[in-house]
């Protein structure tokens, strides 16, 4: 790809989109960006677009701006469906996403990971099996750095391990890892597609380039994934927590089972830090491809038994008074709560609510049914959750997180976990699921040790509700 002397616009200027400014300018393009925030919202990155001279557009997008473009470089959180967007695409203007333009620069092998759940998971994992074996990895994508910093860098790299998102797949065009693998499909981001099938379509995309010669690696017992697996053209090996798989892994409740080659070899699942039956789908696809592109066996097991998992993803904060409490903030979709759920055996006073994506609710029925025993929605989709959930079990509305917090706290029973997994993005209440998470641990290291446990009431006793707080 050319691009010296090239009119290019960078839309979106979070931290992709300003990596993404500095590779242009290097490799010579006349670089302008486009930001729909205001220019006071961004005094952080001003100095450096003017130590750039980058030409800049605040505040909205102009169609005139993108139409005198050569090229359109979408950041991952920029909607392809702008108006600006769709007039530069209908007059010919390529536009494509940073991962695209990235992998035009890359001469070394990719392993590509997706899913609705479970990527930046299963994408470190990938990673430290491979580092642990003594080989040269980049983690980046959707986790960590932007993969246009790790361009041009086979001399400090031997395999890029990259966690990508369906609106970074939105933009490819020539994307081709040598090894793609696809978790899971379930409803998300609605509020982004208009159509179900469209975030399917997206996520597919991962595959549109390969063939014989490359490896994917597919979940046997997702029913979206499985409907649509004819149309990969690589070699495809599958895991599975319900039945045996001729090549790949699966699981007997006690171990991971690896068929590779003809060959067989067991992990023991015993005494594990990652825990979740969601964590054992995300360990069996790792484990398929770090033993593919090279990492023993020994080293593998090495890895998995020091792997602790991500923060805010059914992470353990606290035992109070006998009361587990389990901090899953970046569970922002309905099939990451049902997993979630399935990862606890006894009752659960589960936390949920935030800005609403639109998503069926359906899924959660019977794992609220079943698993909840009382329920405290919170933030835009709190209504509608009571609506939809309410009925199954004792539900409550909160007028904040930590409210929640506190009147879980007062009606949780020895052996009960309270688990905060919203099925809900945060924007309504908080910048991200990490600040979400942030003060939920919080809220959850002030409670008092020793309480007595009383009928909650409701939402208006907050003085009495605060004294059990430290």
């Amino acid at each position: 790809m050319d691009l010296h002397g090239k009119k290019v616009l960078v839309v979106g200027l979070a931290r992709t989109g300003m990596a993404t400014l500095e590779f242009l300018k290097e490799k010579g393009s006349i670089v302008s960006a486009s930001e729909s925030r205001p220019e006071e919202e961004m005094k952080e990155v001003l100095q450096e677009l003017r130590r750039m001279s980058v030409s800049m557009e605040w505040g909205g997008h102009t169609a005139e701006n993108f139409l005198r473009q050569d090229l359109i470089v979408l950041s991952p959180g920029v909607n392809p469906a702008l108006e600006p967007v769709r007039k530069a695409l209908a007059k010919g203007v390529q536009v494509i996403s940073e991962v695209e333009l990235a992998y035009h620069f890359i001469r070394i092998p990719i392993i590509a990971v997706t899913g609705t759940n479970g990527k930046t998971t299963t994408t470190l994992l990938i990673g430290e099996m491979l580092k642990d074996e003594g080989k040269r990895v980049g983690i980046c994508g959707n986790v960590g750095e932007p993969l246009i910093l790790f361009v041009e860098g086979k001399d400090r790299w031997e395999t890029l391990v990259v966690e990508v998102s369906s609106f970074q797949l939105e933009g490819i065009r020539e994307f081709r890892p040598g090894c793609s693998i696809l978790l899971n499909i379930t409803e998300d981001h609605l509020d982004r597609y208009p159509r179900y099938e469209d975030y399917i379509g997206a996520k597919l995309r991962i595959f549109k380039n390969q063939g014989m010669g490359d490896t994917a690696i597919l979940n046997r017992d997702d029913p979206v994934v499985m409907r649509h697996e004819g149309k990969v053209r690589a070699k495809k090996f599958f895991f599975s927590l319900k039945e045996r798989v001729e090549e790949g892994a699966f699981s007997n409740g006690e171990s991971i089972l690896l068929r590779l080659n003809g060959a067989e070899e067991a992990y023991s699942l015993s005494r594990l830090p990652l825990q979740g039956i969601h964590n054992v789908e995300n360990m069996m696809a790792a484990i398929i491809a770090a033993r593919l592109f090279g990492s023993s066996k020994e080293t593998v097991e090495r890895v998995l038994h020091r792997f602790k998992g991500l923060e805010h993803r059914l992470e353990f904060v606290r035992e109070v008074g006998g009361v587990r409490y389990y901090n899953d903030s970046k569970g922002t979709n309905v099939g990451s709560v049902v997993k979630s759920l399935q990862s606890f055996e006894g009752p659960v006073i589960l936390i949920a609510g935030g800005k609403d994506k639109h998503t069926d609710l359906l899924p959660l029925r019977e794992w609220v049914r079943s698993r909840v025993r009382r329920m405290i929605l919170i933030g835009e989709a709190k209504e509608r959750m009571v609506r939809e959930l309410g009925p199954l079990t004792d539900t409550v509305m909160a007028g904040s997180l930590e409210e929640a917090v506190l009147l879980a706290h007062r009606s949780a029973k020895q052996g009960e976990v309270v688990l905060l997994s919203p099925a809900c993005s945060s924007f309504d209440m908080f910048k991200d699921y990490q600040e979400r998470g942030k003060v939920f641990k919080e809220v959850v290291q002030r409670l008092n040790t020793k309480f007595e446990a009383r009928n909650p009431g409701e939402a208006s006793q907050q003085g009495s509700i605060r004294n059990d707080i430290k």
